[in-house]
Order: C-alpha cells, then sequence, then structure tokens
C-alpha cells in the first residue's frame, strides 16, 4: 500500500503563505519589464524580511522557479507570466516596498500582501491619450536627430500618436502582442504618409518627405528589453538574456514587416533624408533639446512619473548629443561612441537613482532607448525583404554593434559604480 498523505503542519503552512507572497513579487517585477537579476533580488530581499532563511530562483522571460527554506522545510514553486510589457512606475513601487519591508523586518505576510494588492490595482498613470502623445514626441524627437525637417518632425508626431493609441487600446483589451504591434507599426506609417500627400496635394511641399516615414513607427523599436536582456547576458543569465533579446527580436521584426508592406504597397523605400543645413550652434542646441524631449517622451510612454522622466532625461540629453557630434564631426564609429554614451548614461542613473530613491533601470534605460538604432535597423529588415543581403548586412551588422554597445557601456558603468557587479558570489 502506498503511503497515507498527510495535512502540513503549521510550520509548512506559515512557509506556503510566505513563499507564496514573495512569487508574486517576482510575477509583478518580471510582467513589468525588469531584468531576471532585479526579479531575483527583489524577491530575495522580500523573502529575508519574511523570515525565509534561503531562497532561490530562477527566472526566464515568462516563467519563476523559487524554492524557500525554513529550517528543515523547503517549497518549491512554479508560476508563469504571459503578459510581459514595461511599466517603470510599477517597478519603482516594487522597489519602495522592498526597502520598506527590510526596514521594518520582520514583517507579516499580511502586510506585504496588502501592499502586493494596492500595486497591483494601480492603474496606468496616463490614459490612452496621454501615453500616445508622450510616443508622439518621442517619435518627433526621434525624427529630428535622424535629419528630419519640419514635415518629417510633424508627420513622424502624428502616425506614431495613431500607432500608439491603437497598440495601447489593443494590448489592454489582451490581444496579441505580435499581431497589434503589425498593426500599429502599419497604422502609424500610414498615418504619416496619409499627411505627407496631403500637403502634397495642397502644394505646400513636395513628395521627397516620404523617405521618413521609418521614424513614425520608432516608438514600436523594443529599447526596452534590448538593453535589460543585454544585461542579463552580462550577468551571465543566458536563459533569461537569449529569451528576453529573442522576444525583443520577434517584437521588432513585426514591426518591420509591417513597415516594410506598408512601403511596399505605397512604392517607398527608407533612403536617408537629406541632411540640415542649419547654424551649426543652432543645430548642436536643437539636438540637445531633442535628446532631452525624445528620453522624456520615451520615459513617459513607459508610465514613469514626472520626476523619474525628467531625471532620465536630464542623464541621456548630453551624453546623446555628444554621441551624435562624436560620429558626424570626429568621424567616430557609431558603436565607441555609442558605448561611450551608455557609459556616461550609466554613471549619471548611478548618481541620480539613490537621491530620488528610485531603481536606476527606471533611468538608465530610457535613457538610452533613443539611442537604440532604429532606422538602421528598419532599413535592414526592409533590404532583407527585398532580398538585397548586402545592404541589409550593412545596417542590420551596424545597428547590432550599436546596441551591443550601448549594453557594454551600462554594464561597465555599473561594474565600476555597484559591487555586486563587480564581483561575482
Amino acid at each position: 500500500m502506498g503511503a497515507v498523505p498527510t495535512e502540513p503542519d503549521d510550520a509548512e503552512l506559515e512557509l506556503i503563505r510566505r513563499s507564496g507572497v514573495v512569487l508574486r513579487v517576482g510575477r509583478l517585477s518580471l510582467s513589468a519589464g525588469t531584468g531576471s537579476y532585479r526579479v531575483k533580488a527583489s524577491m530575495g530581499r522580500i523573502a529575508h524580511a519574511l523570515g525565509i532563511e534561503r531562497h532561490h530562483a530562477h527566472v526566464t522571460l515568462t516563467e519563476i522557479t523559487t524554492t524557500s527554506h525554513r529550517g528543515r522545510t523547503f517549497r518549491t514553486e512554479v508560476t508563469e507570466v504571459r503578459t510581459v510589457g514595461v511599466n517603470t512606475d510599477r517597478l519603482a513601487e516594487l522597489e519602495l516596498l522592498a526597502q520598506r519591508v527590510e526596514a521594518r523586518a520582520p514583517v507579516t505576510v499580511e502586510d506585504v500582501g496588502a501592499e502586493i494588492d494596492r500595486i497591483t490595482a494601480k492603474p496606468p498613470l496616463y490614459p490612452v491619450a496621454l501615453n500616445a502623445l508622450w510616443a508622439a514626441i518621442a517619435c518627433a524627437a526621434f525624427a529630428f536627430l535622424n535629419n528630419g525637417g519640419p514635415v518629417e518632425v510633424i508627420g513622424a508626431f502624428l502616425g506614431a500618436f495613431l500607432g500608439q493609441g491603437l497598440r495601447r487600446i489593443m494590448l489592454h483589451r489582451g490581444f496579441n502582442q505580435f499581431g497589434v504591434t503589425m498593426l500599429a507599426g502599419a497604422l502609424s506609417s500610414l498615418g504619416y504618409l496619409g499627411f505627407v500627400q496631403a500637403l502634397h496635394a495642397l502644394g505646400v511641399t513636395g513628395p521627397v518627405h516620404e523617405a521618413g516615414y521609418v521614424a513614425a513607427a520608432l516608438f514600436l523599436v523594443p529599447g526596452f528589453p534590448l538593453v535589460t536582456g543585454a544585461l542579463d547576458l552580462a550577468k551571465l543569465d543566458f536563459s533569461a538574456g537569449v529569451a528576453r533579446l529573442t522576444w525583443a527580436l520577434m517584437i521588432f521584426v513585426s514591426a518591420a514587416f509591417a513597415v516594410w508592406v506598408v512601403s511596399i504597397a505605397v512604392g517607398l523605400s527608407p533612403d536617408p533624408p537629406v541632411a540640415l543645413t542649419l547654424d551649426p550652434a543652432l543645430m548642436t542646441t536643437l539636438r540637445l533639446v531633442a535628446s532631452f524631449v525624445g528620453v522624456l517622451g520615451f520615459a513617459l510612454m513607459f508610465n514613469s512619473p514626472w520626476r523619474m522622466a525628467l531625471a532620465a532625461a536630464s542623464v541621456a540629453a548630453v551624453p546623446n548629443l555628444l554621441r551624435i557630434e562624436a560620429v558626424l564631426l570626429l568621424d567616430w564609429p557609431p558603436q565607441a561612441a555609442a558605448a561611450i554614451a551608455a557609459f556616461l548614461v550609466g554613471l549619471g542613473a548611478a548618481w541620480v537613482a539613490p537621491r530620488l530613491n528610485i531603481p536606476r533601470i527606471t533611468v538608465y534605460v530610457p535613457a538610452v532607448t533613443i539611442m537604440v538604432p532604429g532606422v538602421p535597423a528598419y532599413r535592414a529588415m526592409y533590404y532583407l525583404n527585398n532580398g538585397d543581403v548586402t545592404q541589409a548586412l550593412t545596417y542590420g551588422v551596424s545597428a547590432a554593434l550599436v546596441v551591443t554597445a550601448l549594453a557594454v557601456g551600462l554594464a561597465v558603468a555599473r561594474m565600476v559604480t555597484d559591487r555586486e557587479w563587480g564581483f561575482e558570489h
């Protein structure tokens, strides 16, 4: 006869309750878009405050496996996260929760559970229209930084507003992320082209501004998962890093495919716009302003509170300007300029984030998102779909090197400012 099952005793029941709360913190952190190393750190701090003696976790893009030990009793649990996005306000709330429970340790399961309920129930900071506005502002700034003139800037603003509005509505209703990305990419490109064609029909401008339509879809470039995935790899967490980068690549391919379909349907190619001819001092000033505004828009789109978004924009503006000037005036390789700019952003985030009591990731990831080479990456997909492998490789390798350089710069900055990153345990 088999063994008779027994009811868990009080110690086992208490461990079940405590480990369940810790796992809820991990699920919230993972669904908010942070890297696996931050998910593990958050769960570990909560577990320690709850009296769990040892806590181990394995985190991928959509799954968490944890084991909690208390005395001779242990419990292993597995959970799955099916909705992955970016919510920097939630990340900050979870960081503050970890700080509070550490300071008050030991704490009760009820206290921590009530805080988790509050964070879970907190709605987005900005409604659909405002969220779309932030994306539109970011893409307009991106268009200018990619040599776009007034028509490109306004067109990118309108296209991104329509595309992000559609994406936000559909994602909150539970539609498939990849399908939503394709629809949003198509709508943003069509919105841009519709604006340009309307101006052309009115005789206000010629059709040459069609080359900037890619900028309208740059809000779809998955900068957050690209950076966090690369940082996971830097921490030797290959299962999470590879999965996150694969997800980011699939999101990007979905967006690029939609933009390519639009370009083929209307007979366009994403050729670089003609460089603007402005006074050098004025151009430098405008690039600085566009860098600040662009990062501010991306940070707000990621649901950052205003002080967090302003911190990210302040940290990023000068390094991004230096990156652009180094490439254009000093003929630096783009990846070298990107690595140094990301390093400076990382140092700035290390100084600013503790003073504002916010997680570093909520500062440096939006700050480097504007440095992600979205336009070259879109061009690589366009030429690949058209069978021009040489051009596709040229743009694709350049984009991959810059993304890698951004991750290297941030990782080095983290290593020199954070002991946990500088040494392996």
